[in-house]
């Protein structure tokens, strides 16, 4: 291919104990079956599409599956396995680790012992944790660490605490919904706006975000809070960093690419929730997108993500 071998912030993994909590209680991912998967499995399909490197993360509904007390255990057991898959083939994944929010003590001494002791390279969070959408204001010390040490945070959407649309699994329509309404919390609660060293990556080209960014602004501004001003609304829209993965098609990157910062556009995958063939299909539209930028397919393939993950730049 033309560019350089792609950097998959959005890929995911599927360690054996995460999937047996999901059916001992009878849980899939909204409505979508937990695929099989292995490190070996991993490589051969990023060696088809191009990819030199995933950073892996759990799915929803992630970690914290009713009780504190498991969410705990569940969360360390998943970290270390994540992280002995990174140390055996360092050069080909990273990954961010799973907290068991809404358990804010417990996320917090996660997430210090993943990034400091398991050296991941970021943490992945549900777009929303047992209905507590992530600008509430009890995760504050968790945001206020991941600020002070610049860290990078996935957004991954959820089931929104609400009922499956019928005959329609929530990875179809409901995960693009809960990624606009999780990130326009952050905004409208101040996230955003208190901690500007947070690298907070949004899945699926930010749900609607992009296209929606204005109706946002000049609402927010002019109803919703008028002391704010839809300027200071769209810096702070404008700050979340957007994954690719099943988002690469021609009515939605035109989108994409208008709203997001140049440097803000990182190529995702979602495998092996999204099968090799999807992610053949999103990949034929990036890769004949007519209108990007010199230089600009580059950056979105790896440039970009080699910044924020610089242990894969190699």
């Amino acid at each position: 291919m033309a560019f350089p071998a792609r950097i998959d912030v959005h890929q995911h993994i599927v360690p054996p104990v995460w999937s047996q909590a999901l059916a001992a209680q009878g849980l899939d991912s909204g409505g979508w079956a937990i695929p099989c998967w292995s490190a070996d499995s991993a490589v051969a399909m990023m060696d088809r599409q191009g990819i030199a490197a995933g950073v892996l993360s759990v799915t929803s509904p992630g970690v914290h599956l009713g009780e504190d007390g498991r969410a705990r255990r569940l969360a360390r057991a998943v970290n270390e396995y994540s992280a002995e898959v990174v140390k055996d083939r360092p050069d080909r994944f990273g990954h961010f680790a799973s907290v068991p929010l809404p358990d804010i003590d417990a996320a917090l001494a996660e997430a210090v012992y993943a990034l400091d002791v398991l050296r991941a390279d970021g943490v992945v969070l549900m777009s929303h944790a047992c209905g507590r959408y992530l600008g509430d204001p009890g995760f504050e010390p968790l945001w206020a660490e991941l600020d002070r040490r610049a860290a990078n945070v996935f957004v991954h959407p959820a089931q929104p605490p609400m009922a499956l649309l019928p005959g329609t699994p929530a990875p179809l329509a409901d995960y693009v919904f809960d990624t606009t309404r999780s990130a326009l919390n952050l905004v409208l609660n101040g996230v955003m706006s208190r901690y500007p060293d947070l690298r907070v990556i949004l899945s699926h080209g930010g749900g609607f975000l992009p296209y929606a960014a204005y109706r946002f602004s000049g609402l927010i501004s002019t109803v919703v809070a008028p002391d704010r001003r839809a300027e200071d609304v769209l810096h702070d829209l404008k700050r979340f960093y957007f994954d690719t993965a099943l988002s690469a098609s021609p009515s939605a990157l035109p989108a994409l690419l208008a709203f997001a910062e140049p440097d803000h556009v990182l190529y995702g995958s979602d495998w092996p929730f999204a099968p090799q063939e999807a992610g053949t299909y999103y990949n034929r539209f990036l890769e004949t997108y007519p209108d990007f930028t010199p230089g600009q397919a580059e950056a979105v393939n790896r440039r970009n993500a080699e910044v924020l993950f610089p242990c894969l730049a190699r």
